[in-house]
């Protein structure tokens, strides 16, 4: 953009050119004549023009061409200028603004007032200060971003006033960057003429503030161009510049402000004094004095207030086009990996690959941070050291929590903080001292000492975790986790993560390991271990490891909080192989068994049978000859770890055939197939007279069949689309007796919709069922046109029986009737916010419900939610009839409770009660929330949890965010967390 030239009283606009080719042409004349001062077009200074010189051939590519402009005649100018003889050799005439070179040039006489700049050696940091003073409390006027001034909005008015502050004019300089090795410029004014400078665009000063001047991106040579202004600017050309009164100097994203400024143009220095104020994107730094070489960041601020506002590594080369490791990505917070350390990650590989790349994000968003400190040392881009310092995260102006810190260095490279004799004070109090420390800047993973958390409960009294985090690689890391048990002892825990790419494919795995020696509640030993190992292979194949094992079986009930741990009795210990590069076929190869607890002897557990092997083939051709065709085969050899009961080995194969007929609005699947089972058995003892070899071959012959119908429809005011899905499922089994096949891994499975259309209504091959029955099923869905989504379903369904039920499991009764129960369900959003989910079992014949669980949800918005169900069953098996109400509700401005009570009407006791409070600052939350847990029928266990999270730095206490969001359903954080310091639960 090029401004045309305007009358512009007492102001003054220079360039001195770098002219290495002009003055290589002209060896004599440049040796002959001593250094010239400053050469100012006369016509600027209302004096007589001079004669122009006769022109000289055009220089070579890469010189400035001329652009004429208007001179106009202005006062005084603050540069003294004085008119020179004009040169007995014709030069090119030179535009009257000043470009000033880093490299030394001819001095122009200007104000007497000149300083003389010390050298820094380049490549290293400006001295610090040997005085280490005492440490203060963040100023309430810390640093904060740049806003647009008003004054700064009128740097582009045509017409600019003198200054009333100072008596003189205002001053702009555009220093473009230096030019390596360039000889000293020479200048002169045969001419009015200027040249245009290339790349440096000049604002025109105001009435009322300095001139500004508007940087260009870059120039060609990759540098970037320097712009001064102030009310009075003064010093040696390409040597010293010193700005005075409203002093600012802008060089691509870096705003400086003074009231005086120093700049050395060959070093790219500056020096700042009086109310300094430095601003580089988000970044904010103000003190009394600053110095700093632009280039490489090396400088100092003396007594300094700072805000520093980051992205994370990755998603600023994002931004910027950088390249971005791709290969892994964050799971989701409910993964198998969220109970523990940084962002989780989960694989994204192509076939193939066999090498990854690793991504730590834990989240996107910038982190903010501020502070005071006496004085920072700018080591480097992105390396920041702080003496005498605070460090806080919260918005300028509060000052709930902050760190007190002798020496703070913030390293925005590894994105890694740390410092020494380290202080955390809370609402004007010191709750924490460390004599070093190490924190993230961004939430990501490193190695060290984690936050300690602590609790209590009724069985294990209080309750104290030091853990320490070993990041070992970007795919392998350490927790190790000692816990000081008051009423115990110490339980020492470790939990061991990796995963990598092996033979084409990835694999990953979790070790956890905890040992407490000599309980003295137990008043023995008791450990744990949990192994978890998953592989895919490039060829097809898989494999997994899932191996859980306790000392005893009141391991869980004495040190366990999660209801789901409490309550377990067999704990899985299982390996798996599998194969599928077949394509249309798969095996899979299992090992399998279980530690079996008894935690309560009222309520006695039966061992399962051991799989010693299970291999199971599928095979399916869903078109050959316009036929479905699939394959299902399994040998089983089940072993009791008792020699007590019988044991043996199981083979079943099943094929069928399946001809689909399959329209827009409706199908029809006819199947046929067989089930060919062989057993051969083993009785313990040799008195035995039932068979040990049975075969059982069964033939199977169903249709299934089903409509669509669609209406647009209008409910509460809004357009949607409402189906009509009726459902038919014929099915026909012979009978055949099987009373003389023992029971190894199968039981009645659950009646449900997904069960009503299965052909056996047990789990298992031990037993399958005779059948001549007709299921019959409608639904129903509202479905918003616009998005597709499924606003709510309802559904009903029964099933007829042809014949009677003749297939049992032993000490169970056959049907009595010809009707199974009536099952009806419901799910979906019934109001604004307001969400309903129903499902009911009713006995036609009886006229009694079995089972019925009514649940509603209301949830208006994020930090607001309430739950409410209740369930009946009457099955012996799992008698159930309990009330579960939970919720998180705000009660008064930043304070809001959450709680959860489920109660037993059949034992008469709650089985959990939750209920807390937490307090929400902004930068801060505390949390307190107390639970009591049944662990068994007659026994219970307490524990409190209380917590402080200082936002994007530390939590202290124990941690209750990960029971709150298994307990309650939809709660949601107050203030996300950063990952949790310790893998296992609290």
């Amino acid at each position: 953009m090029t401004f045309p030239f305007r009358r512009k009283p007492r102001t003054l606009i220079f360039r001195c050119a770098v002219a290495t080719t002009l003055l290589a042409s002209l060896p004599g004349v440049a040796q002959a004549q001593p250094a010239p001062p400053l050469r100012v077009d006369p016509a600027l200074l209302g004096l007589p023009a001079i004669a122009p010189a006769l022109p000289v051939k055009r220089p070579p590519a890469g010189q400035a061409d001329s652009a004429p402009a208007e001179s106009k005649p202005v006062v005084t100018p603050v540069v003294e200028a004085r008119p020179v003889p004009s040169p007995t050799t014709a030069e090119e005439p030179v535009q009257a603004s000043a470009e000033v070179s880093k490299q030394p040039s001819a001095e122009a006489a200007v104000s007497p007032a000149t300083n003389v700049r010390p050298d820094v050696q380049p490549g290293k940091a400006l001295a610090r200060g040997a005085e280490q003073p005492g440490i203060s409390r963040p100023d309430q006027g810390l640093a904060e971003p740049l806003a647009e001034r008003p004054e700064a909005s009128a740097r582009g008015a045509e017409t600019a006033a003198p200054s009333a502050l100072s008596g003189s004019p205002a001053t702009t300089t555009a220093v473009p960057p230096p030019a390596e090795k360039a000889a000293p410029s020479v200048i002169s004014t045969p001419s009015p003429v200027p040249v245009k400078p290339a790349g440096v665009v000049a604002a025109v000063p105001s009435s009322s503030s300095p001139a500004s001047a508007t940087p260009p991106p870059e120039t060609e040579a990759g540098l970037q161009a320097t712009f001064l202004s102030a009310q009075r600017i003064s010093g040696v050309v390409d040597r010293e510049l010193i700005a005075q009164d409203d002093a600012e100097l802008r060089q691509a994203d870096k705003v400086l402000t003074a009231d005086q400024l120093t700049y050395w143009p060959v070093d790219d220095e500056v020096e700042a004094v009086g109310s300094a104020r430095f601003q580089q994107r988000d970044d904010v730094v103000s003190g009394t004095k600053m110095r700093m070489r632009l280039e490489d960041h090396f400088g100092f601020f003396d007594d300094a207030s700072y805000f520093v506002k980051r992205p994370p590594r990755s998603v600023a080369r994002a931004k910027s086009g950088g390249d971005v490791a791709s290969g892994l990505a964050p799971t989701e917070a409910d993964s198998e990996f969220s109970a523990g350390f940084a962002a989780p990650m989960s694989f994204g590989l192509v076939p193939g690959q066999t090498k990854l790349k690793y991504r730590q994000d834990a989240n996107g968003e910038p982190t903010e941070a501020r502070g005071t400190a006496q004085r920072i040392d700018f080591e480097g881009e992105n390396q920041i050291r702080l003496s005498s310092a605070t460090y806080t995260t919260c918005k300028p102006g509060n000052d709930d929590w902050f760190l007190s810190v002798a020496d703070l260095k913030l390293d925005y490279d590894n994105e890694v903080g740390s410092g020494n004799d380290a202080t955390v004070h809370f609402l004007g109090v010191p709750i924490l001292y460390s004599p070093w420390l190490s924190f993230s800047l961004n939430n990501h993973r490193k190695s060290g000492f984690l936050t300690p958390s602590y609790g209590s409960s009724s069985d294990s009294g209080f309750e104290f975790t030091l853990p320490y985090y070993w990041n070992i690689a970007p795919n392998m890391d350490a927790t190790f986790e000692p816990t000081l048990l008051t009423k115990r002892g110490l339980l020492l825990g470790t939990d061991f993560r990796y995963l990598n790419a092996a033979y084409g494919g990835t694999y990953v795995g979790n070790v956890r390991g905890e040992y407490l020696p000599n309980d003295r509640v137990a008043n023995r030993d008791r450990w744990g271990v949990a192994l978890t190992h998953s592989q895919v292979a490039a060829n097809g194949f898989s494999g997994a490891i899932n191996y859980n094992r306790v000392s005893d079986s009141d391991y869980y009930t004495d040190l366990s909080s999660e209801i789901t741990k409490t309550s377990e009795t067999q704990l899985l210990q299982q390996g798996l192989l599998s194969y599928g590069g077949g394509g249309w076929w798969n095996a899979t190869a299992n090992v399998q068994s279980f530690q079996t607890l008894q935690p309560d002897p009222q309520n006695p557990v039966t061992p399962p049978y051991q799989l010693l092997p299970q291999i199971t083939v599928n095979a399916r051709q869903p078109d050959l000859l316009s036929t479905d065709s699939a394959f299902f085969g399994q040998y089983t050899s089940f072993v009791r770890p008792d020699s007590s009961t019988v044991d043996g080995q199981r083979t079943v194969v099943q094929p069928q055939i399946s001809l689909p007929y399959i329209t827009p609005g409706w199908y029809v699947t006819p199947r046929v197939g067989v089930n060919v089972t062989h057993y051969a058995l083993n009785y313990p003892g040799s008195t035995n007279v039932l068979p040990t070899s049975i075969n059982r071959n069964l033939p199977i012959f169903s249709v299934d069949s089903g409509m669509t119908f669609e209406r647009p429809s209008n409910w509460f005011g809004r357009d949607y689309t409402q189906t009509l899905e009726p459902r038919l499922y014929y099915l026909n089994i012979p009978y055949e007796d099987q009373n003389d096949i023992p029971i190894f891994d199968t039981a009645l499975a659950d009646f449900n919709f997904a069960q009503i259309f299965a052909d056996n209504q047990f789990s298992g091959w031990d037993r399958i069922n005779n059948a001549n029955q007709l299921t019959a099923a409608l639904s129903s869905r509202l479905i918003n046109p616009t998005s597709g989504n499924e606003i709510m379903r309802g559904m009903v369904g029964q099933r007829l029986y042809f014949t009677k039920d003749k297939v049992a499991l032993p000490g169970a009764s056959t049907r009595q009737w010809d009707k199974s129960d009536f099952l009806a369900g419901f799910t979906g959003q019934i109001l604004p916010r307001v969400y309903a989910d129903a499902a009911l079992q009713y006995t036609v014949d009886d006229q009694e419900f079995q089972r019925y669980s009514f649940g509603a949800r209301y949830f208006p918005e994020a930090g607001k939610l309430l739950n409410a169900s209740y369930s009946y069953n009457t099955q012996a098996v799992t008698p159930i009839k309990q009330i579960d109400v939970s919720g998180q509700w705000p009660i008064d401005g930043r304070w809001q409770a959450v709680g959860r009570y489920n109660y037993s009407f059949l034992q008469n006791q709650p089985i959990e009660i939750i209920g807390g409070l937490e307090y929400n600052a902004g930068c801060w939350v505390v949390r307190v929330v107390g639970q009591r847990l049944q662990t068994t029928e007659a026994n219970a266990t307490t524990r409190a949890f209380v917590q402080l999270e200082l936002s994007d730095f530390s939590r202290l206490g124990s941690n209750p965010i990960s029971l709150l969001q298994r307990r309650i359903p939809g709660y949601g954080v107050a203030n996300q967390p950063q990952t949790d310091s310790a893998l296992a639960e609290q």
